[in-house]
C-alpha cells in the first residue's frame, strides 16, 4: 500500500538531528553550494546542551528531491524568514555559513534585521568573500550555462569537498551537477551595495578560512557591523572544515562566542 509522507515547512526547511527544545540558543548552519544537511546537521551532537543547531535544507535535495530548485536568492529568504520567525523571536540565534551558505546567512540576517528589527548574537561565516566585495564579481559574471559539465566536475574534485564514491554513480553525480549549478545561479541574483545603508550589524562576525583554499575577501566583513571582527586560519583547502582537529576547533570557538554572547 502507499504511504504518503507530508512533512510540515518546517521539518521540509530544517534538518534537527539533536533536538533540544530546552537549550538557551540556536545555532543556524547554511551548507554549501551542492550539498545538502548531512554533515553540518550532526553538529548537533558536538555542540554542548544549551545549543540546539538546525540545518538549512533548500528545495531540490533529500526530502525536498522533488521540488523546483529555487529561482533566486529572494525566495530562499522569504521561506527561511517566514518558516523560522517565531523560532528566531523566542530565544537567541547565531548562524554558521560555509562558502554560497555564508551568502545565504547574511542575506537572511539582513533581511531579519531590515524588516523585524532581529539580528543573530554571531554571524559565523566560512570561506566566503564580504557580501559587497569586488572578488565575487568574477563569480556573478560567469555564463553558468556555457559551463561544460566536465569543466564543473573537475572544479568539485579540486576542491577536495566530495567523496570520490559519490561521483562514480552516474544519477548521483548528475543531480550533483545540476544542485551546484543552481546553487551557483541562485548565488548570482544575490547583490548588496554596502552604499545603500549604514552598518547593518551590531554583532560579532568571526571569519574562518582554510590556510590552501584561495585567499578571500575576508577583511570586507569588518565594514558590515559595528560588533568585534576577528579572523581564523585553519590548515586545510577550501573544505578544512571536514577534517576532524578542525571541527573539533571550529565547535569549540562557536561554542564559547556563544555562551559569551
Amino acid at each position: 500500500f502507499l504511504v504518503i509522507w507530508v512533512f510540515s515547512e518546517m521539518e521540509k526547511l530544517i534538518a534537527c538531528v539533536y533536538k533540544r527544545p530546552d537549550a538557551l540558543c540556536r545555532l543556524i548552519c547554511f551548507p554549501w553550494a551542492g550539498s545538502g544537511t548531512s554533515q553540518l546537521a550532526q553538529w548537533g551532537k558536538l555542540l554542548n546542551n544549551s545549543i540546539e543547531v538546525l540545518c538549512i535544507r533548500l528545495p531540490g535535495r533529500e526530502i525536498r528531491l522533488n521540488e523546483p530548485f529555487a529561482k533566486d536568492m529572494t525566495s530562499i529568504v522569504n521561506e527561511v524568514t517566514s518558516v523560522l520567525l517565531k523560532e528566531l523571536k523566542e530565544k537567541p540565534f547565531a548562524f554558521f555559513g560555509h562558502s554560497f551558505g555564508s551568502y545565504v546567512s547574511f542575506a537572511v540576517a539582513l533581511n531579519l534585521k531590515k524588516k523585524y528589527g532581529l539580528e543573530p548574537v554571531q554571524l559565523f561565516i566560512s570561506a566566503a568573500h564580504a557580501p559587497h566585495s569586488e572578488a565575487i564579481l568574477s563569480i556573478k559574471s560567469t555564463a553558468i550555462s556555457d559551463v561544460k559539465d566536465e569543466d564543473v566536475l573537475a572544479y568539485l574534485q579540486s576542491l577536495e569537498g566530495t567523496p570520490p564514491d559519490l561521483l562514480l554513480n552516474e544519477d548521483t553525480r548528475k543531480h550533483l551537477l545540476l544542485t551546484f549549478r543552481e546553487d551557483l545561479r541562485v548565488l548570482q541574483t544575490f547583490s548588496f551595495e554596502k552604499a545603500e545603508m549604514d552598518t547593518p550589524f551590531t554583532c560579532d562576525i568571526t571569519c574562518f578560512n582554510g590556510s590552501d583554499d584561495k585567499p578571500h575577501d575576508l577583511h570586507g566583513w569588518q565594514e558590515i557591523t559595528s560588533g568585534d571582527t576577528s579572523f581564523y586560519e585553519l590548515p586545510g583547502g577550501h573544505f578544512y572544515l571536514l577534517e576532524p582537529s578542525n571541527e573539533s576547533f571550529l565547535i569549540k570557538h562557536i561554542t564559547r562566542c556563544i555562551e559569551s554572547a
